[in-house]
Parts: C-alpha cells; structure tokens; sequence
C-alpha cells in the first residue's frame, strides 16, 4: 500500500508580516503533482491544516479546491486530523469536504475511536486517525482525571483505537504530537498549557503500529524508528529553517508492515535566507530579490533608515540586525569607550553615516589639522 504523508500546512499563515497565499498554492500544486504521478492509496494530512483556529476564508477556499481536485484525479483515500493550531469543530466538518469516496477526518476527540479500512492485495489495513486534544478535552471525552499531559492523550486515544483491530491487520497511526528525540523549529507552538509540564511522548506509545504518521514538527525526521516519522511542513515557517530542504514522504507498506520511505521535494516559490554585510555593500546588488530575508548589518555604526534602503532590493525584508550587538555587552561598552577616546575616528563615521561615503584624505587632513589645533589651544590655556 502506497501513502503520501505531510502535515503543518498553516494555510492562512504569515511569515513576519509577510502574506504567504502565493507560496502555499505553489507547493499544494506540487503535492498535487506527486498524487497525481505516483497515485497513492492514501493521502495523510496530519493536523495543522490551517495556521489559526479561525482561518481567513482564502485559507478554506484553498484547502476546498485542493481536496476538490484529489477527488477528481486520484482514488486515494483521505485522511485529515484536527492539530494544535486547528479548530476541532472545523476540521470536524470538514469531512463534507472528502466526501464521494474513502476518508476518514478527525475534529474532535473520540470516545470510541474507530478506525478507517481499507484493503489492497496483502489485506486490510486499519488507519487510526488520532486528533490533537488538551489535556481537559481528553479527560472529559474518556472520564479519566489521570489525563494530565500530552502523553496521557496519546494514551487514551491508542488504547481506545486497539479495540477495533482485528487479527492480522496492519495498522497505521496517524497522530499530532512532540516525540520524545525529534527536532524542533522556533515556530512551532507548544502543547501544553501547563507552564512546566513534560510535552514530550514516548515513541513507544504507538508500539504495535506498522507506521506513524506524525504532524506537529516542522522538519521531515524519522523519530527513533524508521516507522515513527515527521513529514515535516512544506514551507519554512522560520529563519532557523533556512537551507532545510521541505518534502512530502511516499511511505510503502509492505506485506509483512515493514516500510520504505521515498521524499519528494517542494521547492519553494521564495526562499528564506540571511544575507550579511555592510549596508553599502548590500545595497551594490543588481537584481531585486523577493526572498524573505533576514538582513544582519556588520556596520560598526548605526546606519540611516537601513531597512527602507534594503527594501529597495530586497521587498520582503522582515528582519534587521547588527551583528555588532551579538557581541558581549561588556566587549561593546569598550569599544565604545575607545571610539570616543578617538575622535578622529569618530569624525569619519560620522561623515559615513551622514553621506554614506567614507572621510576622503583631504578631510581627513582637516580633521587632524583642527583636532591638533584644537588640542594645543587646550595646552596653552
């Protein structure tokens, strides 16, 4: 049985400010592209459809066409669960959207977890699609006041799914959690609520599943065992993601449930990345770039409205730094005690910062003629 496996669209999303509608729809038709050359069985999206529990309407309307669409080309089962950034109730209803053929979509909790079926040559195969859930929702849903952390979930959702597997059924585990080993990326959210409590489940929590399709984290990783597995989301979300190559994975379950994982790559409509360097050098580019980027500055001085200088080349510059100011607090203070001990350095970057043009050596003689004479007048007094 063929899977395609991915997670964390954050549709809806904005990267610092910056709209990403355009980037979404250019790796959802890749993603199309990959169901539609390598026809799956099963299409996995494992929670964080959408960026925010009330998502703009564009967001629906993009995940409609897409669904839309699968139906038209392909026979592929679908399976969607509820994430921490999704509304349970929404992604509940959305199960009108896969209507017309095989799927199974996961709001809310389940007391009595029933899982999809379906069969290829080797047998059936049950798909337990498990809905992200805080802690109070869990103890509401199976009655159990022990449910006090993200693993007490997964717990009670796992033991509920195990009743209805049959003998001989190979089974898949479709979850939104935090494994204990795996990667993080700075924009994922927690999930716990709880300031200080443990977020982090144990691989084995999903012993006896033949595979794991996580959602939650940002970067495509096998977790401990090639089985338990991160598609990873198909955006970078962070500049701690630059360079990351993002994916969606082809999982081929075997007869006897072992797994072989092929990842196909998305590639980005723009790419996120650092550039660095003195503000005039940057500004020296040719071409006008749409990367989201990170500027950070190795000017010693502070420079004139840098960012709508940047901007002129890069339009969706997003974030500005000196790198300057990522030296210790104490190695800064020196050398700006020395910079005022030199006035004559001081002179030439104040004329830079001024015209953006360093102290010619003719200036720089006047300088040093007017401090000297200043310094001999200060002698004679």
């Amino acid at each position: 049985m063929r899977i395609l496996h991915t997670s964390d669209w954050h549709l809806g999303r904005q990267f610092h400010g910056v709209a990403l509608d355009e980037d979404h729809d250019h790796a959802l038709v890749q993603i199309l592209s990959v169901i539609d050359d390598q026809q799956p069985d099963v299409l996995i999206v494992a929670g964080d459809i959408f960026d925010r529990a009330n998502p703009p309407q564009s967001a629906l309307k993009r995940l409609s066409e897409f669904l839309t669409t699968v139906r038209a080309t392909s026979s592929a089962a679908i399976v969607l669960i509820a994430g921490n950034h999704d509304s349970a109730a929404q992604i509940g209803a959305l199960g009108v959207l896969a209507k017309d053929g095989e799927a199974i979509v996961r709001g809310p909790l389940d007391e009595n977890e029933r899982p999809l079926v379906i069969s290829d040559a080797d047998g059936p195969v049950a798909i337990s699609a498990l809905p992200f859930a805080f802690e109070y929702a869990a103890r509401l849903c199976f009655d159990d006041e022990e449910i006090v952390c993200p693993a007490d979930v997964i717990r009670a959702q796992i033991a509920s799914a195990r009743k209805h597997l049959a003998d001989g059924m190979r089974w898949i585990v479709v979850a939104h959690a935090f494994v204990d080993g795996a990667a993080t990326s700075e924009s994922e959210r927690p999930l716990m609520r709880m300031v200080g409590g443990i977020e982090t489940v144990s691989a084995s929590a999903f012993d006896g599943a033949h595979y794991v399709a996580l959602g939650h984290l940002h970067r495509p990783q096998s977790v401990g065992l090639k089985h338990v597995r991160y598609s990873g989301a198909p955006l970078a979300f962070g500049f701690d993601e630059e360079g990351q190559e993002k994916s969606v994975s082809l999982i081929e379950l075997a007869h006897d449930g072992t797994v072989g994982v092929t990842e196909f790559p998305i590639k980005p409509l723009r790419q996120v990345r650092t550039i660095r360097g003195k503000l005039l050098e940057l500004l020296a580019a040719t071409e006008v770039s749409n990367d989201l980027v990170r500027v950070i500055l190795t000017d010693e001085a502070p420079q004139i409205d840098p960012m709508k200088r940047i901007r002129a080349l890069y339009p969706n510059a997003v974030q500005l730094a000196y790198e300057r100011n990522g030296r210790p607090l104490a190695q800064r203070l020196e050398e700006q005690r020395a910079a005022i001990d030199d006035p004559h350095a001081l002179s030439s970057t104040f004329l830079e910062i001024v015209r953006g043009d360093p102290m010619s050596e003719a200036e720089a003689g006047i300088v040093a003629s007017a401090l000297n004479a200043l310094a001999t007048t200060e002698v004679v007094q």
